[in-house]
């Protein structure tokens, strides 16, 4: 019987037998319509190849520098592939490699003689603009829906688009920042001394770290200068109110809540949840980057914590004012009632929306997506639960991250935005601000007061808390999106036929 015959990748004859000795097929690039399912972006209006290898050049080019530019406003790493590949179909390219790092954007493609074109490109600054990113997300829907007939005409858009102004002047951001800490310190059970102490250290440490940027000092150093300037605010609060200076009190505990307030405004939270979407979604290179990026930043807070409470404490030991006591930050009870939290988040929300310049008609639905998280975090995790059901408070962090991140996509597609823009706000109320510094107080405490081991093992074990519901955060934003992706076909069929 004669065995079947079959031919290597180079035209040899190979035997039946020894296929199994073969090695797989080389990898081809990906086809475009594949790469783009699940995306926003899926099913664009294709034109026709280009024939010249300057206009491979030209639709290359286009769409590296819309990914540049949605790197720059902090898109994450799967949908600044998913719009530069999205361009690229829509100019009539039907292969395409794209590799993209922290810093950098490499795109290729074959011309028509078979001749790869290789773009590169480095991005060298970062800054949450939302505004900017909608509009380019605005701008691949446009070219996505309609086809690309005039490469130089997309590109003036998109020029547009890099040299508008600011949505919103600093002054305004700044105020952003110090609602959003006074919100937090209010939903964690805060008095009005702490919310003013909040709100000033938030105006303040927003003052420092422009400051610091302008000197080129890396952001290392000034998420330590501003938690440390947190503490100190904090603990000069508790001075004044501890001997009823000015008519003022502010009770032990609110010590620690206007201080947690401000690590929130320094915690980087869309860094956060990028990282751990890049890690879950196929780019480990780029997601280990940002998570180096996201505990270098960490660590500036947590040793600016641990310098401003070295201080505070040995003054307070010093003085006598007792803020070491084995109860001072004892947080049994729960912080405020549940519709007042939700009011607090969503805040929170618009606040925080505002510092990472959302467009006007955004800030309303993420301050909504803000309270569903508060209500469903605060109301499963609360000591009745919610509807029945308890569950402890990562788990419910968990589930309101969930929401967040289903509610954010169908919401933000519908409204000519990424999901991002709505998510990334919504969850700054969460952020586990007042864990990081309840685990530095005991760590920090232990070695000057000179508490017990278990309070060391306490604070170990309270970090450890705080991590884990940073993760909590990140991995339900990301799991909320990808539930909500087979959704959302028909939210983006109704836009395109509107823009046609």
């Amino acid at each position: 019987m004669d065995e079947v015959q079959d031919t290597d990748p180079g035209g040899m004859r190979v035997s039946g037998r020894l296929r199994f000795l073969q090695g797989e097929p080389v990898t081809e690039p990906l086809p475009i319509a594949d790469s783009l399912r699940h995306t926003p972006y899926r099913d664009p209006r294709t034109m026709e190849a280009p024939e010249q290898e300057a206009a491979v050049r030209g639709a290359l080019e286009l769409a590296v520098r819309v990914g540049e530019l949605m790197l720059r406003c902090g898109a994450g790493t799967r949908d600044v592939e998913a719009a530069v590949v999205a361009v690229a179909a829509a100019a009539g390219l039907r292969r395409l490699e794209v590799d993209i790092t922290n810093q950098s954007l490499l795109v290729q493609a074959p011309t028509p003689a078979g001749v790869p074109v290789t773009l590169l490109r480095v991005v060298r600054s970062n800054t949450r603009d939302f505004s900017r990113l909608t509009a380019v997300h605005g701008l691949v829907e446009e070219l996505v829906s309609g086809g690309i007939d005039d490469v130089e005409d997309a590109t003036r858009k998109l020029r547009r688009i890099q040299r508008s102004s600011r949505l919103y002047p600093r002054w305004l951001v700044g105020l952003g920042y110090a609602g959003l800490a006074g919100s937090v310190c209010a939903l964690l059970g805060g008095h009005a001394m702490a919310i003013v102490v909040a709100i000033v250290s938030a105006l303040l440490v927003d003052r420092i770290g422009r400051w610091l940027g302008k000197r080129a000092v890396p952001s290392f150093y000034s998420a330590a200068a501003g938690s440390a300037v947190s503490v100190v605010l904090a603990w000069l609060g508790y001075l004044i109110g501890i001997h009823g200076w000015l008519g003022l009190h502010m009770p032990a505990t609110d010590f620690a809540y206007a201080v947690a307030a401000g690590i929130v405004v320094l915690l980087p939270g869309r860094a956060m949840a990028s990282a751990v979407e890049d890690a879950i979604t196929g780019y480990p290179v780029t997601g280990a980057g940002r998570l180096l990026t996201v505990f270098l930043s960490t660590a500036g807070i947590i040793v600016g914590i641990a310098a401003g409470l070295s201080l505070t404490l040995r003054m307070d030991k010093a003085l006598n004012l007792e803020l070491t006591a084995p109860r001072a930050l004892s947080f049994g009870d729960e912080p405020a009632v549940l519709w007042f939290r939700v009011i607090c988040g969503a805040i929170g929300a618009t606040c925080s929306a505002v510092t990472a310049r959302v467009q006007p008609r955004h800030l309303l639905p993420a301050g909504l997506l803000g309270a569903v998280g508060l209500f469903l975090s605060g109301g499963l995790s609360s000591s009745l639960g919610l509807g029945g059901f308890r569950l402890g408070a990562t788990t419910s962090i968990a589930v309101a991250a969930i929401a967040i991140g289903i509610l954010g996509r169908l919401i933000g597609l519908r409204l000519g935005a990424p999901a991002l823009v709505l998510v990334v706000p919504a969850v700054s109320p969460l952020l586990p601000g007042l864990r990081i510094f309840r685990g530095m107080y005991d760590a920090v405490s232990g070695s000057i007061v000179g508490t017990s081991v278990t309070t060391q093992a306490n604070a170990v074990s309270t970090l450890m808390g705080a991590a884990a519901v940073a993760l909590a955060i990140s991995t339900g934003v990301v799991m909320g999106d990808v539930m909500s992706a087979p959704l959302d076909r028909q939210a983006l069929h109704r836009r395109r036929v509107r823009r046609r």
